[in-house]
């Protein structure tokens, strides 16, 4: 690591201390506010660490795929490696609530954020409320007009690592009707768990053509569908950051030399 990525990487934290609380004590003061109109503050946010991101860190990205985004509400099941795809999702996609552990509750200024921005809280040890909430809730914001992000894999998973895919998003796509919308990419190869250092370089984040809840295919056969897809794009756009997984930096190594 040089001096000059250390100082980039400064910038970024102390771009995080410092609009946390601004961005969110704005919120709160706003609360009164109908719920798409004090999105903006979260959003807004969001925004701002990644342009800090891009413009300071240099970390990059590219969306392919983005005439796939449907014009209704849907729910994108993204693939969850880093920090960076909740900031960037609310670039790429429209106005959207996550959803969410409860545990996240109780981070200073962001858990409270995330409750006064209408996300979907769940506890992970409960399924069978954890469902019914994000049925539940989800109808509800549906009303609003929000989009829906869900992490089906249920937690960060290190790039070249394939998680369980759960289906609790297929269930809300089908009870009720909207799509789900594949997303896939290599951003923990730049942006490792956990990690303090946020290395250059350009994320490649690929949007699939919607599933539509059909009759003819239950949750379990839906999520399967999207999670083939999600897993087989990140086979070809990884193994190309700092830390992208050995076994995929040799596949992309051997890929360039028979081209």
């Amino acid at each position: 690591m040089t001096l000059g990525l250390l100082i980039r990487n400064l910038v970024y934290w102390l771009a995080v201390i410092v609009l946390t609380p601004l961005c969110f004590t704005a919120l709160f003061v706003c609360a009164w506010l109908p719920r798409r109109r004090r999105h903006i503050f979260g959003k807004s946010w969001a925004l701002m660490l990644l342009w800090v991101l891009e413009h300071v860190v240099g970390l990059k990205y590219r969306v392919i795929g983005q005439e796939n985004i449907p014009d209704v509400p849907s729910i994108i099941c993204s693939k969850h490696q880093s920090g960076w795809e909740t900031l960037a999702l609310q670039k790429i996609f429209p106005d959207q609530i996550y959803v969410a552990k409860r545990e996240l509750l109780w981070v200073p200024f962001f858990g409270w954020g995330l409750w006064l921005m209408n996300a979907i809280m769940i506890n992970r040890s409960d399924r069978s409320n954890a469902n019914r909430r994000m049925q539940q809730q989800g109808l509800e914001r549906k009303r609003h007009g929000f989009w829906i992000t869900v992490f089906p894999e249920g937690t960060r998973i290190r790039p070249g690592v394939v998680g369980k895919y759960r289906p609790g998003a297929a269930r809300m796509s089908k009870q009720l009707d909207m799509p789900l919308v594949p997303v896939a990419h290599n951003a923990g190869e730049f942006w490792p768990r956990n990690a303090f250092i946020k290395h250059p370089g350009e994320i490649t984040l690929v949007i699939g053509k919607p599933v539509y809840p059909c009759d003819e295919m239950g949750p379990e056969a839906m999520m399967a569908q999207v999670g083939e897809w999600i897993e087989a794009r990140q086979r070809e756009i990884g193994g190309v950051g700092p830390c992208a997984h050995p076994d995929e930096k040799q596949a992309r190594i051997a890929l360039a030399h028979s081209a």
